[in-house]
Parts: structure tokens; sequence; C-alpha cells
């Protein structure tokens, strides 16, 4: 594990951009960014689009370690180049900013109020190549939709097996049980997450650090515990589908919480945009969620 990026994202200000939309959510990151299904013909060409913003969005001077602390990739991305250069090694030797690979598979239907992630065979395969990469870390997401106990220790129990496989191949593993904005049940959800989560990580090794991936709580600073955790390297939150506006103010009030976000970071950006009016809208956004998450 590089040592300056593990002192990094221990120690420094800053925050995540999330840059890892997959195949179920690409098109819609796309039309919000401008770009409907005209622009491209088929499923290849669309992930050339999102490449292009994605590549746009790094490259840009905006975007720069200094109020960055990492970039969450998805795999193609990671298989791809920025300027001639793989994109998680642009990332750090051109930018100082650590990178992270999106390593599930998506989520299986909903049981017990939740969604586990589907299988990931493969997951050993995929590490060893993140590893030739120079990634640092990963990040999976589940969803919790009802405070339902046994799907809420159904999603915990599964994140944290498939963190500790993370660990083995020396990678720090982003935990994201993410609860559901819209839920009627959001604060009692939490309340049952939050002592599932220290129950898993009372259980790490003291050579086993993760960072928790979580929704801004309905009670400001409940998460007080688990940042302050001797297992958690971070807490960061994700934005989830508030808007950026809301999101900043939510994340301000939870103390010691830093941004994830992904769709409320390019909020407002647009491929019709010049690159002094991206780059102008893209820092202005840096900047907001900077300051929401120097709290």
């Amino acid at each position: 594990m590089n040592s300056e990026q593990l002192e990094k994202m221990r120690n420094a200000s800053g925050f995540i951009a999330a840059l890892d939309q997959s195949g179920g959510s690409t098109a819609k990151a796309l039309t919000l960014y401008g770009l409907d299904d005209t622009a491209y013909s088929s499923e290849g060409e669309m992930f050339d689009r999102i490449h292009e913003m994605r590549a746009r969005i790094i490259t840009s001077p905006a975007f720069t370690g200094e109020r960055i602390l990492g970039a969450i990739l998805f795999e193609m991305t990671m298989d791809r180049q920025i300027d001639g250069i793989g994109a998680a090694e642009y990332l750090w030797d051109q930018k100082r900013i650590v990178p992270f690979l999106k390593v599930d598979k998506g989520l299986a239907d909903e049981f017990d109020g939740a969604q586990v992630m589907k299988p990931m065979p493969d997951l050993d395969k995929l590490l060893e190549r993140a590893n030739a990469h120079g990634i640092f870390g990963t990040k999976m997401r589940s969803v919790i939709k009802r405070a339902n106990p046994t799907g809420v220790d159904a999603v915990v129990g599964q994140q944290f097996e498939m963190g500790r496989q993370i660990l083995a191949a020396g990678l720090v593993p982003i935990i994201e049980p993410e609860v559901d904005i819209n839920s009627a049940q959001k604060a009692a959800a939490e309340a049952l997450l939050k002592p599932a989560l220290l129950a898993e990580l009372d259980q790490l090794t003291a050579d086993q650090e993760v960072m928790l991936k979580l929704t801004l709580p309905e009670v400001d600073n409940f998460y007080v515990d688990l940042i302050s955790h001797p297992r958690v390297l971070r807490v960061v939150a994700l934005s989830g589908g508030y808007s950026r506006a809301d999101a900043n103010t939510r994340l301000a009030r939870n103390h010691g919480m830093t941004a994830s976000f992904s769709r409320a970071l390019t909020e407002g950006l647009s491929a019709q945009q010049s690159d002094a009016e991206f780059n102008e809208a893209l820092g202005a956004s840096i900047s907001s969620i900077f300051a929401a998450s120097a709290t």
C-alpha cells in the first residue's frame, strides 16, 4: 500500500469524487450532462461518451488534489487512458488524487427490505488488476430501504465479508450500506445500521482499516462514534439523490464526515459548455463541497 496515499486519506482536508456511474446509471448521467440517446448509437459509444465526460472532469484545472482526496472509478475507466496514461495512474501521478475502484456488480432484488450485492465470483482477479494499476481502495454499494433487522444484518454482513477479502489483497474497502433517502423508515433504519456496523468493526484486527460511505443521517452527528472508531480510516457521505445544496447543508451539520458525491458533484455541468464555463462550474461545485466537508 502507498504510504503517502494512506497518510492523505487519514489526515488531509478534502472530499472524494465519485466518478463510478455504471451500466445502469450511465444513460441518466449523460442525460443530466446534456447528452441524450441521440449522442450515441450503441452501448460502446455510450461508454465512450461517459469516459469523455469523466476525462474532462479529471483533466480540468479545477480538479486537483488540493481539494479532492480521492476519486472512485468504474472498472471500464480504470482500463482506459487519460492523456495517454492509465486513468488511475493519471489521478495519482498528475493530480495527487488517490484512486479507488468500484468493484460490485450491482444489486440483487429486494429482500427483507434491503438489496444486497450480486455475487462477485471474479473479485480476486479484479483486485489483482486494481493493484497492478496502483488502486488504493475499493467501493461496493448495497441499499437498505426499510428498518428490517434481518435485511440490515444481511447487508452489513456481506459488506464486511467482501471487505475482508479486499483487505487481504492489500486494498482499503469503502463499505457502503446506503439507506434510501426516500424511505419512510430512514431514521429507524439508521438506528439499526449503526450498531450492526460497530459490531463488525469491533471484530477487525488492529492492522485492518476500512472506510465507510453512508447516507447523510436524519439525526445530526449520528455517526460520530463510527468516525472515531480506531478501525475506521474515514467516514464519507453519499449524496443519495439530494441536490448539491441540500447535500452540502446536511453534510456541514455532520462534523467529521466528508463528501463522496457523484450526481451532486456533476450537477450543472454540461457537454455544451465551453471549457472555460465547464471549469468555472466544476470549480464552484468543488469549492462548495470542500467547504461543507471541512466542518
